[in-house]
């Protein structure tokens, strides 16, 4: 469907079904990727990957809605950065086809709904546990976005991990018909993780901010050492950092468990840089050294 032109935006839930008619007609599919606007190359990397894993004669969606539902009390929701001109450009340069731009009202009719998802256990911890609700109303619009949309496949960054996780929580345990497919984040040249959130960070604040990303490959560069020296190496980051307020700094299975002794674990992190809380993550390999080889 892409023809490389600024894409087709639909406001409505019918504007959406009829961009969409032909290629469903044609029995093709319809990749998603969800956001709430602000783009920024971390954006284009998930559209520019799901434009790469269907074909021209499938669609490409990205939704833009600042989702009410999953800002908590005193959170940033008025000034979230809304850009939308701006996105349409980085939309079209990555071969969007179609951007479903809804209001609240269409999303959400009739108010806040009755009937949302319950996150279960994952969501108590780490973001869950700084924000109560987030997570309720994140899987909510995501599962809306599915009805919607209704996605063969759908493209998430692992920056925002935790949401990933549960999100693939979610389509396992409700038996929705979506391929989840994680994209590794996007960094700047200096190490930290793009996100919309830094259009908040002074010149100063980016400074202090580039203390998560030294944390995590500190710890990362520490797996063959074993669970305690990651985190020890980690803190010891931490300690010198200036102007970091450390929400939690925690050590999982890819799950989001408990991390194992060999193989694959996630190193998460978040703090408030100034006014602005940011979050990052990175695989560690525990136990092996980096050529690979396992430590004895």
């Amino acid at each position: 469907m892409s023809t490389g032109s600024r894409p087709l935006v639909a406001r409505t839930r019918a504007e959406l079904a009829e961009a969409l008619k032909r290629v469903r007609t044609a029995g093709g599919q319809v990749a998603l990727v969800p956001t709430m606007g602000a783009l920024h190359s971390g954006h284009a990397a998930l559209m520019a990957t799901a434009r790469r894993t269907v074909t021209e004669a499938d669609a490409v969606v990205v939704s833009i809605f600042v989702n009410p539902l999953q800002f908590g009390p005193g959170e940033d929701l008025d000034r979230y950065p809304r850009t939308f001109e701006a996105d349409l450009e980085v939309c079209a340069v990555a071969g969007v086809d179609v951007v479903f731009a809804p209001s609240v009202d269409e999303v959400y009719p009739g108010g806040e709904p009755q009937v949302t998802v319950e996150p279960g256990p994952l969501a108590t911890a780490l973001e869950g546990a700084s924000r109560p609700g987030h997570f309720r109303g994140v899987l909510t619009v995501v599962a809306k976005l599915f009805g919607l949309v209704q996605p063969d496949l759908a493209f998430f960054g692992q920056k925002d991990y935790q949401q990933l996780a549960l999100i693939r929580r979610m389509t396992a345990d409700l038996c929705m018909p979506v391929d989840v497919r994680g994209v590794e984040t996007v960094r700047e040249p200096s190490g930290l993780a793009l996100s919309s959130r830094n259009k908040y960070l002074d010149d100063e604040d980016r400074l202090h901010a580039l203390a998560l990303s030294h944390a995590l490959l500190a710890g990362a560069e520490a797996g063959s050492e074993g669970v305690d020296a990651v985190l020890a190496a980690a803190r010891a980051v931490l300690r010198h950092a200036h102007g970091v307020d450390l929400d939690y700094l925690a050590l999982t299975s890819p799950d989001l468990g408990d991390p194992p002794e060999l193989g694959e674990a996630r190193l998460l992190i978040a703090a408030r840089v100034g006014t602005t809380r940011l979050i990052d993550n990175t695989v560690v390999l525990l136990g092996e050294r980096p050529d690979g080889q396992r430590t004895s």
